[in-house]
């Protein structure tokens, strides 16, 4: 189905071109200025005056001194009294013997400790690696075993959780809990005993940075995040200071591409905002490409404890938030709620995601219904975030669009078994290139040798790209539903169910068929108080898409869609609703 675009408030935008704009903002002298770097052999376009490392990062934060950077429940915790905590367990960590290159496993829901951990970890030459919060005993067993973690830090939950694998796990050396539900027991010892609670961290002694820290180099190894693989084990992508600093400048490349489009002159320092993050910061959406340019800004970020649309609407109002958003379906939620219109918010901006594609009916209704501008993007685990960044009127004029890439970021469409590239506007597997593309996966080389080449990732990612470069994901390469030898792209069927005024969910899979090999079949769920009928729906996509297109099927769903933590759908979850007659 075609995407109509939004109508431009003003008919003179775009006042600039991309490439008029690149040209600005990344000149010689610029704030935006990219220099070509050598990263593992390979010539790379690189933000030249980006810090050198996270630690760098953390002496700049205090310039914001008493400005408010956590806010979780009744907890406040200003910049300077985060750099202390941090500064304070970076010394404790060092005489607990953890050094450069050791690995520190943490597992707990979005806390000012977590943020508190990852910079001190990262701070002292060692690798993070934040695990899953949402994981089995069994999966963060494999995470801290696979990543040969020295020290494990988690919240009361996740020790609960994993307190009967300890044993499993001979070359952890000492396990902490933060805000323990209960006694302690396995031999863990109180997280707290080291720096204290959230409340006493202003007045901590400023001890200051480790000198390690100025030693610390951008293509040192920073943290090891694990892919949200639904098959087999996950994979540790190795994460570089410079991958996760590079969001810093394309994330304000983003911002100030988009006021020069508008014919707007960008403003010397960022704005302080204030952002409601729900989405785990053990995502590199949250933690590379929210917290890193959020810390440069000065913004001040509202935590919940656990997503829940009616608290989001509380803390928008109470707080004045400026921005928020995660996943497509959390913004489809703040739309969906019946309660949406008892709340002042008024206050919002924004509201971005990233983690899955979104339905151009979303960014329609984000502008319209809110008044606030949509922005998107697309990375993957593999790029430490952002490659593509999406805004403001650009976005609402290509909804189905991810974006251009940054400027330090290159795009090809490969054909599929990536010996030629595929002329503009067929699609292909996407690769991608730039400084934010990790070192490749912990301890397996196969899979590292596959999947990055010359400098390139392999995204598994299907994809199209047009004459101005703006990118569209068509669909997993392994999602991709062949129907009898004609290619299905599940994101066009679902952007169509989308588009019907009373799906708010929807995702197509395929199901086995004896003679075509397999057929698409949807499951969907419709907003509250709305009706549908499968036949309805069917016809509803008949009318958009060739007949091929159209679901045999269509299941309905009471809830939102099963969703892994950076916001992908579990489609192998839903194949199953298909192994069973449909309900009556």
């Amino acid at each position: 189905m075609a995407t109509d675009p939004l109508v431009v408030l003003d008919p003179a935008w775009p006042k600039m071109s991309l490439a008029q704009i690149e040209g600005l903002l990344t000149a010689p002298g610029q704030k935006f200025e990219i220099e070509t770097v050598e990263i593992r052999g390979v010539p790379t376009k690189a933000w030249k005056h980006a810090p050198a490392s996270l630690a760098m990062l953390m002496l700049f934060s205090r310039t914001h001194g008493d400005r408010e950077f956590l806010i979780h429940e009744d907890e406040r915790v200003t910049y300077d009294a985060h750099f202390r905590a941090v500064a304070t367990l970076a010394h404790k960590l060092i005489a607990m013997g953890i050094g450069r290159g050791d690995r520190v496993a943490f597992a707990m829901r979005n806390l000012p400790e977590w943020t508190q951990i990852f910079f001190a970890v990262t701070s002292i030459g060692a690798i993070a690696v934040p695990l899953n919060a949402w994981w089995s005993g069994d999966e963060l067993e494999y995470g801290i075993v696979d990543s040969g973690a020295k020290l494990v830090i988690l919240d009361g939950e996740r020790h609960v959780r994993l307190r009967d694998h300890y044993a499993a796990m001979p070359a952890v050396e000492q396990v902490l809990v933060a805000r323990p539900t209960g006694p302690l027991e396995g031999g863990a010892a109180d997280f707290a005993s080291l720096v204290g609670p959230t409340s006493g961290w202003a007045t901590l002694t400023d001890v200051g940075l480790p000198d390690i820290a100025m030693t610390i180099q951008p293509d040192d190894e920073v943290a090891i995040f694990y892919t949200s693989g639904t098959t087999g084990h996950p994979k540790g992508a190795i994460g570089t200071h410079r991958n996760m600093l590079s969001n810093i400048f394309s994330t304000g490349y983003g911002a100030a591409r988009m006021l020069l489009r508008r014919g707007e002159v960008p403003p010397a320092t960022p704005e302080h905002k204030t952002h409601l993050i729900v989405i785990p910061f053990f995502h590199v959406t949250a933690c590379s490409a929210f917290l890193m340019g959020n810390i440069v800004a000065g913004g001040t970020i509202v935590l919940m404890r656990k997503w829940d649309t009616v608290e989001a609407f509380k803390l928008i109002e109470k707080e004045r938030i400026n921005a928020t958003g995660g996943v497509p379906t959390i913004a489809w939620q703040l739309l969906e709620h019946p309660d949406r219109g008892k709340y002042d918010l008024s206050s919002l901006e924004n509201i971005s995601y990233g983690g899955a594609p979104s339905a151009p009916e979303l960014v329609r209704r984000i502008y319209q219904e809110f008044g606030a501008l949509p922005g998107n993007g697309w990375g993957m685990t593999e790029t430490m975030a952002t490659v593509t960044s999406h805004q403001g009127e650009d976005y609402l004029n290509r909804p189905d669009s991810c974006g251009p890439p940054v400027p330090v970021a290159e795009l090809k469409v490969m054909s599929p078994d990536g010996a030629q590239a595929i002329p503009v506007g067929e699609v292909g597997e996407l690769w991608a290139k730039g400084p934010m593309i990790v070192k490749g996966y912990w301890n397996k080389p196969e899979a590292t040798a596959a999947t990055f080449i010359d400098g390139w990732v392999r995204t598994g990612d299907l994809a199209r790209l047009d004459e101005e470069g703006f990118c569209y994901i068509v669909d997993r390469a392994k999602d991709i539903i062949i129907r009898g030898g004609e290619n299905i792209y599940s994101i066009e069927v679902e952007n169509v169910l989308y588009a019907h005024s009373a799906v708010t969910d929807a995702a197509l899979v395929g199901i086995p068929h004896r003679i075509l090999g397999e057929e698409p079949a949807a499951v969907v769920h419709l907003c509250s108080g709305c009706s549908a009928t499968e036949a309805e729906l069917q016809a509803w996509v008949g009318k958009h898409l060739a007949g091929f297109k159209v679901p045999v099927a269509i299941r309905f769903v009471g809830d939102v869609l099963p969703r892994n933590a950076n916001g992908k759908i579990l489609k192998q979850e839903l194949r199953a609703l298909f192994a069973e007659p449909a309900p009556a």
